[in-house]
C-alpha cells in the first residue's frame, strides 16, 4: 500500500493527535508499507490562504499511486474541493470534528461546522479514534456509518509508575494549554484542597491559544498556588518519561476528547486517572482505577480529587487496578494493522 498522510506543520509534537499520526505511520512502515508524511503550511483549522495555498499544491503534486488521507486538522483547507477529494478516493482521519473545539468564535466554529458538513460525507472511508466520535460523525455530520472505521490508539509497554514516595500527592496533567482541556476547571477543583499537601505538573504546548495560556498564569496567581503549579510547556520524551515515574495521580478535566491518549498511558504506567467523562473514560477509567466525573462539573471533581490527594491507601489500591487495566490495552503494532486494513477495505 502506498499512503500519503496530508497534515499541518509542525507535525513533531509529543502527545495528542500527532502522537497518533506518527506512530501510525511508524508502523505502517515498519509492516512494509510506502507512507509518505506532507505537512501543509499556513494556519489550521481555521484554513488562511497560505494553508488553502498549500492544500491545493499538495494536492497537485500528490503521486497517483498514493492513497491521500488527510488528517482532520488540515481538512478544512480543502474547503471548496469537495468534489475533487471525492473523485480522487480521498480519506480522514478525524480525531475530533474541529467545529468541536472550544475557545473559537460562533462564527467561526459555525464555519468549521459548515466545512466538516461539506467534505465528510464525500469521503471515501474516514477513520476515527473512538467510537464517541463515530457516532457524532455519524448522527451530526452524516457521515454514512458503513464508511467509517474505529481504530483506537495502542499503548506502548512501560514499566509500571513507582509514584513519588513522598508525602506530596504529584499529579500530572497533559494537554495544550486551550479551552477544551479544561485546565481551568481542575485548577479551580485544586485551589478548594488548600488544607491537603499536593502539586500538580501541567505538560503542554501554549502557542496554540496564548492568551487562553495566560490567563491560566493568572489564575494560578489569583488563587494563590503558584507553588504548588508548574506549566512545563512541551516536554520530550526522556523528561515526559521521568514525570511519569514520578506521579501519584493523572488528571484531565477535558470538555471533548476523540479517545484520551494519555488516559490510556497512565492506565499502562499503572497511575490512577481523575478524569471527566468524555472520550475513552467512561470505558476506561472506573471506580476501582480512578475517578470519572461530568464535564464541567467542579464541585465533584473536587470533592473526588480530595478523596484520592488524602488517602495514600486509596491510591495504591487505584493504580494496582489501573496497572491491570492497562495490561489489556492493545499495541501500537496491533493497531497499525487494524488501521492499515480499514484504509484497504474502504466503499
Amino acid at each position: 500500500m502506498h499512503l500519503a498522510l496530508i497534515v499541518p506543520t509542525p507535525f513533531e509534537t509529543v502527545s495528542g493527535g500527532y502522537a497518533y499520526d506518527r506512530r501510525i505511520v511508524a508502523g505502517l512502515r515498519a509492516a512494509g508499507h510506502q507512507a509518505a508524511v506532507i505537512a501543509l503550511a499556513g494556519t489550521h483549522p481555521l484554513a488562511n490562504r497560505a494553508a488553502r495555498d498549500a492544500a491545493r499544491a499538495a494536492w497537485v503534486a500528490l503521486v497517483d499511486a498514493y492513497l491521500p488521507l488527510i488528517d482532520g486538522l488540515a481538512l478544512p483547507a480543502f474547503a471548496g474541493m469537495e468534489d475533487t477529494l471525492a473523485a480522487r478516493g480521498a480519506m480522514a482521519l478525524i480525531h475530533h470534528p474541529t467545529a468541536l473545539e472550544t475557545g473559537y468564535s460562533e462564527d467561526d466554529r459555525a464555519w468549521l461546522h459548515r466545512v466538516e458538513l461539506r467534505l465528510l460525507p464525500r469521503l471515501a472511508r474516514v477513520i476515527v479514534t473512538s467510537e464517541p466520535t463515530a457516532e457524532r460523525l455519524s448522527t451530526a455530520f452524516g457521515v454514512a456509518r458503513a464508511r467509517i472505521a474505529v481504530v483506537t490508539p495502542g499503548a506502548d509497554d512501560a514499566l509500571r509508575s513507582p509514584g513519588s514516595g513522598g508525602p506530596t500527592c504529584r499529579i500530572l496533567s497533559i494537554g495544550a494549554l486551550v479551552p477544551r482541556k479544561g485546565h481551568d476547571l481542575l485548577l479551580r477543583a485544586l485551589a478548594r484542597l488548600f488544607d491537603l499537601d499536593w502539586h500538580l505538573t501541567i505538560v503542554g504546548a501554549s502557542s496554540r491559544d496564548p492568551v487562553h495560556a495566560s490567563g491560566l498564569v493568572a489564575l494560578v496567581a489569583d488563587f494563590g498556588i503558584a507553588r504548588r503549579v508548574r506549566f512545563a510547556g512541551e516536554v520530550g520524551h526522556g523528561a515526559l518519561a521521568a514525570l511519569w515515574r514520578g506521579t501519584d495521580l493523572f488528571a484531565l478535566a477535558s470538555y471533548w476528547e476523540g479517545y484520551g491518549m494519555a488516559i490510556a498511558e497512565a492506565l499502562k504506567r499503572g497511575v490512577p486517572v481523575a478524569a471527566t467523562a468524555v472520550g475513552i473514560a467512561p470505558t476506561l477509567v472506573t471506580a476501582e482505577n480512578g475517578i470519572v466525573v461530568q464535564p464541567g462539573d467542579r464541585d465533584t471533581l473536587s470533592k473526588a480529587l480530595r478523596r484520592a490527594i488524602f488517602s495514600n491507601d486509596l491510591r495504591r489500591d487505584m493504580a494496582e487496578a489501573a496497572w491491570q487495566t492497562g495490561r489489556m490495552l492493545p499495541s501500537w503494532d496491533e493497531q497499525s494493522r487494524a488501521f492499515a486494513a480499514a484504509l484497504l477495505s474502504r466503499n
